[in-house]
């Protein structure tokens, strides 16, 4: 998708602010744990190189990413941090992420055998994925565990750099769940006959509110962008802020007639005659259509939106005939990603992720 630059949507990212929430996590960290941000999903939707050169200025021990492909990105654009990718890679990509410096999760004894059939040099740091409970990628048996040490023990190919696991629970309320997950974990790393360079368990929730389970790395990603990993559910300790801010301008003002109708589906219809302003972005630019329901704001006035958004535009109720080119805020100040998500039943990552490459992003720092 092109990047539109000759309209008037923006999202804003604040390298500044970013430089202070990294500074803020690591405070809270314990000084011998590993920080690697977590840059996938381009950067949750702020751009994972600009992400990833400032957590490199800042330090970072390491990045994730959940695809080579995202990896492969950043070494072309000069990031030379240890890498990371969390998902699972053909086998047959082996010698392209040894060549590239990239670390790998493997989930299965099967990658072991095929990946180095491809390989001709060198040798491939892997981290192995256990299944504590999340039930979506990882080993689950000693058994799988013994059978894929006995390859390690055989093949000169490979370096167990990590073994981890993913909590599936560790942004709730429920310590229950949290506590069996962390044994079933104790109990898989007893099957091991290798020991790794480190043992990771700690995303951006772990790391904040159950820290004491260490964690020799630590994956930080929605954290660090600013956004609480809970959104709401667990209060945030740390003073952390949202890096991201998205906003517009007024491109077209009328007034809208009492009985008179606003979009697709005429599902809204003026009770009196009130004024009606266009906005210039709609669900291709990740404004999706059950946010049609929220407002958005001019200056400290809450405008809502009304009729159903569309692919390219959407409207909103104005209390009076603002000009053409009033600045419209949709994520800032006054309302964060995490506000809207609640608004909807989803969460904040969803919010930042859905915003489409034809939002131009604006780099400031301060």
């Amino acid at each position: 998708m092109k990047e539109a630059i000759n309209r008037p949507v923006k999202a804003i990212i604040h390298l500044d602010q970013l430089r202070e929430n990294i500074r803020l996590i690591r405070q809270h960290l314990d000084s011998k744990q590993k920080f690697y941000a977590v840059v996938k999903a381009d950067g949750y939707g702020h751009g994972a190189i600009p992400i990833a050169r400032v957590a490199q200025q800042c330090g970072v021990d390491g990045l994730c990413v959940a695809v080579l492909d995202e990896a492969l990105e950043l070494r072309q654009a000069g990031i030379h941090l240890p890498i990371l990718v969390l998902g699972i890679t053909h086998p047959k990509f082996a010698q392209l992420m040894v060549d590239n410096h990239i670390s790998v999760t493997v989930s299965s004894l099967d990658f072991l055998k095929q990946a180095k059939t491809y390989m001709i040099q060198g040798v491939l740091p892997i981290h192995v994925a256990l299944d504590t409970g999340m039930n979506r990628i990882g080993l689950k048996t000693g058994e799988e565990i013994t059978g894929l040490m006995h390859e390690l023990e055989q093949s000169e190919c490979y370096q167990l750099e990590g073994v981890f696991t993913h909590f599936a629970t560790a942004d709730g309320e429920d310590d229950n769940r949290v506590q069996k997950q962390y044994e079933q974990f104790q109990h898989l790393l007893s099957y091991l006959t290798i020991q790794p360079t480190y043992t990771h368990l700690g995303n951006s929730a772990m790391s904040i509110w159950r820290n004491h389970y260490f964690s020799d790395i630590v994956r930080i990603g929605i954290a660090m962008y600013g956004l609480n990993p809970s959104d709401f559910t667990l209060p945030m300790p740390l003073p952390i802020k949202p890096i991201l801010s998205l906003e517009t301008e007024i491109i077209h003002v009328h007034q809208l007639k009492r009985g008179e109708a606003v979009s697709y589906g005429a599902k809204y219809i003026a009770k009196e005659d009130e004024w009606i302003a266009t906005l210039p972005l709609g669900y291709a630019d990740g404004w999706r259509r059950d946010l049609g329901k929220q407002s958005v704001y001019i200056g400290h006035e809450k405008c809502d939106i009304v009729g159903v958004v569309c692919m390219d535009q959407m409207m909103i109720k104005i209390s009076q005939p603002y000009p053409v080119g009033t600045k419209v805020e949709l994520i800032g100040q006054h309302q964060s990603a995490s506000d809207l998500a609640v608004n909807i039943g989803t969460i904040g990552y969803e919010i930042l992720c859905g915003i489409s490459q034809r939002v131009h992003r604006v780099y400031v720092d301060k």
